[in-house]
């Protein structure tokens, strides 16, 4: 296995200090961006502007994920923002064939393109597909607020992925997302996460690099 990815979500952080938080989590692989439209999840967030100007205060990767309706509407803007990876979910498209045009659409726009599923939703059908998605993103609780508790049987659907990529010998990238703390990340690893999502778990504490380091060596099988 590859080095874990941690990416620290922003959606923790303290945005009247945005600058100072996330520089307080340099330390981390990516930065997770939580986009949130108050219609697909009963939760708001921000948008590209706030997207854009977290670009601007780091060198991190951007991992964003839509949870938005509509997201072909919106891959577009938030390349433009500086997205390095853009995750949507297969919930919010139409059908099959079209969250494969969108994934084109987001590689076509020289970004990642990735997928989500939420837990009720089965990972069997798009097990066919991944070769054309960079990443896969399985939502570990309700997708919509941060701080919920990790949802253990979502490692099946991280087993199924690792088991059908390895085999494949396809280099598309497992992320979780959802309740990752230091009690919980090895589970994650030995199920066969590549990278881990990290809100509370970081930003709530006061040694920000001290809690990326933690979870990068529970997570290093």
């Amino acid at each position: 296995m590859s080095e874990p990815i941690i990416a620290p979500s922003i959606l923790a952080a303290d945005f009247a200090q945005l600058g100072t938080e996330v520089a307080s989590v340099a330390s981390g692989d990516w930065l997770h961006v939580d986009i949130m439209d108050g219609h697909f999840v009963p939760n708001l967030s921000f948008g590209p502007d706030v997207t854009s100007t977290v670009d601007g205060l780091t060198a991190q990767e951007l991992d964003v994920h839509l949870m938005i309706e509509e997201p072909e509407k919106w891959v577009e803007t938030y390349a433009k923002a500086g997205a390095d990876c853009i995750i949507f979910h297969v919930e919010a498209v139409a059908n099959e064939e079209a969250a494969l045009a969108l994934a084109r659409k987001i590689r076509d726009l020289g970004v990642r393109a990735g997928f989500s599923v939420k837990p009720g939703t089965p990972i069997e059908p798009w097990l066919d597909r991944l070769e054309h998605f960079d990443e896969v993103l399985v939502m570990s609780v309700e997708p919509g607020f941060g701080g919920q508790k990790f949802m253990p049987e979502m490692l099946d659907k991280v087993r199924a992925l690792r088991s059908t990529i390895d085999e494949r010998g396809l280099d598309t990238v497992i992320e979780i997302d959802g309740g990752v703390s230091a009690e919980t990340i090895r589970a994650c690893a030995e199920a066969g996460c590549d990278a881990f999502v990290a809100g509370s778990a970081v930003f709530k504490q006061d040694d920000r690099a001290a809690a990326v380091a933690e979870l990068r060596e529970l997570a290093t099988l």
